[in-house]
């Protein structure tokens, strides 16, 4: 196929699989434009190579994450099958005492309404289940999330705060024990929830026997055991979830490596001291010293590296920050995609507020950037860039001033404060920035 229909096919979408995902990684490293226009021979040694190395990778990630996501797609329509012939036995029975249409739309409803009822139920059970078994062996409460309401323990007392990450329905994060020779207990705090949802998925069996056959409370019963067995499964059985591991896989990566579980706790660690109210430049050094290239292919490993960009934005040395950036960035790491977004935030800033080159911008905001932004825009570090990108790029101070104002209302409710410290100090040096250029604008036509 010559370059001229390839990129036709590329556009209305009849490439392969294959070429498709040749093409998709030529957008997130920028150079799809020059790739449509002049064709692959345009592209530099590096530039094929890293395009071949994310190839290979990404070719890696998804036959693991295929085998992840056929399980949990055959427990999800096993999930589906079996609510759905509880509802039938229901709506049978209740339309035998009942006919017309309200005997068969109520319960339905109520069907419907027990199914999400159920879901709710079992992933704060989940939750519960790590903040157990966590406080069974040595763990201590810090945090707990259900989709966007967060409580959290802030300056001794228990806070009720909101946060929003995409793609995530809940968390339970906790303070570790001390590491004793490089170890601490992992096995029963990550596998904590999938055991409490098993539980109450026996327990509802058995509290079933109690009620009627196939009245509207044995009903509830087994469609919370069998949606408690689905929580158990996906969660348990050690597989890929998308792009990122379950708490199954998680257990068993920290049981077999120090490295992870020193990762783990340093994470763990860095996450106590943010709540206590201490910024990540006052932080120890050594909890920041980033992986060999080897290690940060291990996905909890990698998120330490991601921790060491963090703080050296935090302490503003922007340069060396840039750097770290790009380099694992370009690697074949295990920096999961939500990290790698965010990173790619902290680079546009540091661009905008040193050269602020239009076209190094315009490289770093593709589709799939942009979409993840989006989808974090109640973010901090998210509604930083755009306030900046706004404020200095589009030169657009009304944007500007509604994004800041997204900024004051995110803060309010963020649940730790420290973090919007160094975010408002990043805004103000860009704000600063903006007030020089027009001083600069105002001197220049007054000398004139």
């Amino acid at each position: 196929m010559n370059r001229e229909k390839e990129v036709k096919a590329y556009l209305e979408g009849k490439l392969s699989q294959a070429e498709k995902l040749k093409y998709e990684i030529a957008d997130e490293m920028g150079v799809l434009d020059k790739v449509i226009k002049d064709g692959w021979k345009s592209l530099s040694a590096k530039e094929t190579g890293r395009i071949g190395g994310l190839m290979t990778k990404k070719k890696k990630e998804k036959t693991a994450q295929n085998k992840g996501q056929w399980i949990t797609y055959v427990v999800y329509m096993l999930l589906g099958a079996a609510c759905g012939i509880f509802d039938l036995m229901y709506m049978d029975t209740a339309g035998q005492s009942e006919k017309g249409l309200f005997s068969e739309i109520i319960p339905l409803a109520l069907m419907l309404i027990g199914i999400y009822a159920a879901m709710l139920i079992q992933l704060i059970i989940h939750g519960a289940g790590h903040l157990i078994f966590g406080l069974m062996t040595g763990y201590r409460f810090s945090s707990f999330r259900v989709a966007n309401l967060m409580w959290v323990k802030l300056d001794g007392r228990i806070q009720c705060r909101k946060l929003h990450i995409a793609g995530t329905g809940g968390q339970c994060l906790m303070i570790p024990p001390d590491l004793k020779d490089g170890k601490m207990p992992v096995m029963l705090y990550n596998f904590g929830g999938a055991i409490i949802n098993l539980a109450t998925a026996v327990l509802c069996v058995g509290l079933s026997f109690l009620c009627s056959a196939r009245s509207l409370g044995w009903t509830i019963l087994m469609i919370f055991a069998v949606i408690g067995l689905a929580f158990a499964l996906i969660n348990g059985l050690p597989i890929k979830m998308g792009p990122v591991n379950n708490d199954g896989r998680n257990a068993l990566v920290l049981s077999r490596s120090e490295e992870a579980t020193r990762a783990f706790w340093i994470q763990m660690k860095v996450n106590e001291q943010i709540a206590k109210g201490l910024r990540l430049k006052d932080m120890p050094d050594e909890w920041f010293k980033v992986p060999s290239d080897e290690l940060m292919k291990n996905g909890i490993v990698a998120t330490t590296g991601v921790l060491a960009c963090n703080r050296l934005m935090d302490q503003q040395r922007f340069d060396e920050a840039d750097m770290l950036m790009k380099r694992l960035l370009a690697q074949q790491n295990g920096i999961i995609g939500l990290y790698r977004n965010l990173m790619i935030c902290d680079q546009m800033y540091v661009e905008m507020i040193s050269e602020n080159r239009k076209e190094i911008l315009d490289e770093m905001r593709t589709r799939d950037q942009l979409r993840v932004m989006k989808a974090m825009k109640k973010y901090p570090s998210v509604l930083r860039t755009e306030y900046v990108y706004a404020l200095l790029v589009e030169q657009n101070p009304k944007k500007a001033e509604k994004l800041m104002a997204q900024f004051r209302q995110c803060a309010k409710s963020y649940p730790y404060p420290s973090e919007i410290e160094g975010e408002r100090q990043l805004i103000v040096l860009a704000a600063a920035k903006m007030t020089a250029q027009q001083e600069y604008i105002r001197g220049t036509k007054a000398g004139n």
